[in-house]
């Protein structure tokens, strides 16, 4: 009944995925595994992209009457893989086959705020008394319980609270917004995505499902756990722009090219360091491992830079050992020679986008199908899934 078509892959051989494959019938390490998407968006989709483009069987629920297109639905490439149904949870008849889904599957993802899911009748309690052994994952920003639980919020104010975006700057400027990675993304859906599956592991030997509590918040202060380990240790400064791997070294940073593009430098050990200055033409600057010599090597990497094309500068640096390497925009990443090489990226339903990662030898992972509309695969879903719960009960 999917009315999305077939994926192609356009930028070369690629190691992760094979033959693409139908909603609902992925391939990969975690074919088998059942899990209903209570809809949402931002980390729970993207939790949900993870498990289903590594086998799973993602189910989405949408609400009756959702508009989308199908030229429309194509670009969510955060639902691709899965299959959609149409249930309006407000409503009896939509929460009992909710419920008669949740019977059937393995785990549940939402994203609800706090106490939506247990008003609407398909919380961890009414899931539980169906199916015992289902793992129930939410997400959340600032997790069930405390006293911000029922506030509203977006993944700047997690990071601001769990003190990522602190530490993401140029000295003496306000903090940097980075893309929502590191609260919707990093810190929400990968560990949401992470967390069921270490419950469901558990689950397959105790028979027993529980609640995944996933808080951004949390989450996001989870990924800067090494720099807590340097703050302890008076190796990190707590502010940004003045430390080994923030810009505060003129050997880890961004140089603009003289056409207007920038080169990165990751040149943090000797030897590295020893290349970057031997390829640049400058080895008459002073050392640095004394912070007064910094200002100087800064300004005279930048002025070398400043001398080239980022092309130029690519090619200087070709095969050479020193971690540099240029700075791509989303549009040319797909297009570099090692993304190239490893089919990083193709095609799925027209629209170019990562293709499934991390690899596997022996189960690898199809390229996903596109998207699908809201609600296409409602009767298909309900027939299969319901038929798997009747032949378990």
């Amino acid at each position: 009944m999917t009315t999305t078509g077939p994926a192609t892959t356009t930028t070369g051989p690629t190691a992760t995925a094979t033959t693409p494959t139908g909603p609902g019938q992925g391939r990969g390490p975690l074919r088998g595994l059942r899990v209903l998407e209570l809809g949402g968006i931002g980390p729970v989709p993207f939790a949900g992209m993870l498990l289903s483009d590594l086998g799973a069987d993602v189910v989405q629920v949408a609400r009756p009457g959702t508009a989308a297109t199908a030229a429309q639905a194509r670009f969510n490439v955060m639902n691709r893989g899965r299959r959609s149904v149409a249930l309006d949870l407000s409503e009896a008849a939509g929460r009992d086959r909710a419920m008669d889904l949740i019977a059937a599957c393995d785990a549940v993802l939402e994203g609800f705020r706090p106490g939506v899911a247990e008003r609407l009748g398909v919380g961890p309690d009414a899931a539980s008394g169906r199916n015992p052994a289902v793992v129930y994952g939410r997400m959340t920003g600032w997790g069930q319980d405390g006293p911000l639980a029922l506030r509203a919020g977006h993944d700047i104010n997690y990071i601001a609270r769990s003190g990522l975006l602190h530490a993401v700057g140029r000295a003496g400027q306000p903090p940097t917004v980075p893309v929502n990675i590191g609260g919707d993304f990093g810190g929400g859906g990968a560990l949401l995505a992470l967390g069921v599956i270490a419950a469901c592991w558990e689950a397959a030997r105790s028979g027993l499902g529980q609640v995944v509590d996933a808080a951004m918040t949390e989450g996001s202060a989870l990924l800067i756990t090494m720099v807590h380990g340097l703050l302890a240790a008076g190796q990190w400064a707590d502010e940004p722009g003045v430390n080994l791997i923030d810009s505060g070294r003129p050997y880890y940073d961004v140089y603009p090219t003289a056409d207007g593009r920038y080169m990165s430098v990751g040149a943090l050990e000797d030897k590295f360091y020893a290349e970057l200055l031997s390829q640049l033409g400058l080895a008459d600057l002073p050392g640095r491992d004394d912070a007064g010599n910094w200002p100087a090597i800064r300004a005279a990497l930048g002025r070398r830079f400043a001398e080239k094309t980022q092309a130029e500068w690519e090619q200087v640096f070709d095969g050479v050992d020193a971690c540099v390497a240029p700075v791509r925009s989303l549009a040319e990443a797909p297009a570099d020679p090692q993304l190239r090489a490893r089919g990083a990226f193709a095609k799925i339903g027209g629209v170019l986008q990562p293709l499934p990662s991390p690899r596997f030898s022996r189960t690898p992972a199809a390229v996903p199908a596109p998207p699908p509309q809201p609600g296409a695969h409602t009767d298909e879903v309900l027939r299969s899934w319901l038929a798997r719960a009747e032949v378990v009960s």
